[in-house]
């Protein structure tokens, strides 16, 4: 067991900081979004909304390798390389003369976001095992939820102060200050003894076997459309608040409204998981989530008074943010059981497919938006029907491994 010399109290907070670095970068973005559209992208200001999703996209393209580069040379060394990666990125973004260099700065941003975040919690599981690390990724979770809520907010007062720019100096100075004190309290918690070389045709055949199981791959395909419906609803939600109800002066108010409603959301599951296992809670989400996106969408239609349409986007919105509380972790959960002999490799292929593929998803919705909320709703109801119908096929499954020592 490799020694702490960090207190408990201490170390939970500077891997919530860690994990948390990635909200701030999405969400402290939102209020900045019409500002760089009118400078680098007046004629398409909806292309605004990629620096969301490129950002995304590049940390799920790092989490194929921030994983097995950390078990074959040490959990500190790939947190703060890729944390050199993510400033790096940042700068280029402040300094950004165009949208297509902006684009290419947040993608390498989020590459670097990939190895502080996914890396985090394999040191979690170096120091702690159990009940222990349940309790400790517990806590940091809220912390992680309490940020996306504040995170707009934070990032309104540094525009209202500095300009669009500014905010990428913030992302620079916030993962500036959190790697340093990785660098000074942290010690390394792989010993050099316990690292596994990297090996290419490792990944490969970790990838086959991962894509050739069907409960797997039904899992991926789930994840992938419910966080496309997520990073669709994340990224236009700015332009609905603004061009549709006129509020972008108390859009982070409201965007902490939802994020702290929908964040309860993962503990309502925790509760009621135990009692009616994974598949029942995902299901009947999805069939909520149905009925309330299609009674959104029949509302849009019909074009009711300005504060009705509010108050029903908000209902909507918390619903679909809520959603992934109640159904990521599950299937998560559902994906890697039969993956435990090659744990660490499939979370990471499974994360990373996911994401890459949700952007994919997410991109054309999000683009679609035309003044009104109509085409976001319909993107959202065709990703739920897919999912719903996907996941009534997933059925439990346990570790081909277990299996085996079993007989």
């Amino acid at each position: 067991m490799p020694s702490r010399s960090i207190s408990r109290n201490e170390f939970v907070v500077l891997i919530a900081m860690i994990i948390a670095t990635v909200a701030f970068s999405i969400d402290a973005m939102l209020p900045a979004l019409p500002e760089i559209a009118a400078e680098l992208t007046p004629e398409s200001p909806n292309e605004a909304q990629l620096i969301i999703t490129f950002f995304v996209l590049g940390m799920g393209l790092g989490t194929f390798f921030t994983g097995p580069l950390s078990d074959a040379y040490g959990r500190k060394g790939i947190m703060v390389g890729g944390a050199a990666l993510y400033i790096l990125g940042a700068i280029l973004a402040w300094s950004a003369p165009t949208l297509e260099t902006m684009l290419a700065a947040r993608l390498l941003q989020g590459l670097g976001a990939a190895g502080p975040r996914v890396v985090a919690l394999a040191v979690v599981r170096d120091l702690y095992s159990g009940r222990q690390m349940a309790q400790i990724v517990s806590v940091v979770m809220i912390i992680f939820t309490i940020v996306p809520a504040f995170a707009p907010a934070v990032g309104a007062q540094i525009i209202a102060v500095t300009g669009w720019r500014g905010i990428f100096l913030a992302f620079t100075v916030f993962s500036a200050l959190v790697t340093l004190w990785l660098m000074l309290r942290l010690p390394e918690t792989l010993p050099t003894e316990s690292r596994r070389p990297m090996r290419r045709a490792d990944l490969w055949d970790a990838t086959k076997e991962v894509l050739g199981h069907p409960t797997v791959r039904l899992s991926i395909a789930v994840m992938s459309l419910t966080f496309g419906m997520l990073f669709a609803m994340i990224s236009s939600i700015q332009q609905i608040f603004d061009e549709v109800f006129g509020r972008a002066d108390s859009f982070p108010f409201w965007f902490a409204v939802i994020a702290l409603v929908s964040g309860s959301a993962g503990f309502v599951n925790a509760k009621l998981v135990v009692r009616f296992g994974m598949r029942a809670i995902i299901n009947t989400t999805f069939a909520i989530e149905i009925a309330i996106t299609a009674a959104m969408l029949a509302l849009i239609v019909f074009d009711p008074p300005s504060e009705v349409l509010f108050v029903a986007y908000l209902v909507w919105t918390i619903s679909v943010f809520a959603q992934m509380g109640m159904v990521s972790g599950n299937l998560n959960a559902l994906a890697m059981e039969p993956m435990g002999h090659l744990a660490g490799m499939a979370a990471s292929i499974i994360a990373a497919l996911s994401t890459v593929a949700s952007v994919l998803i997410a991109i054309p919705i999000g683009l679609s938006f035309d003044g009104s909320p109509l085409p976001i709703a319909i993107g959202v109801l065709l990703c739920v029907i897919g999912s719903r119908l996907l996941s009534g096929l997933i059925r439990r499954d346990v570790d081909a491994g277990a299996q085996e020592a079993e007989v």
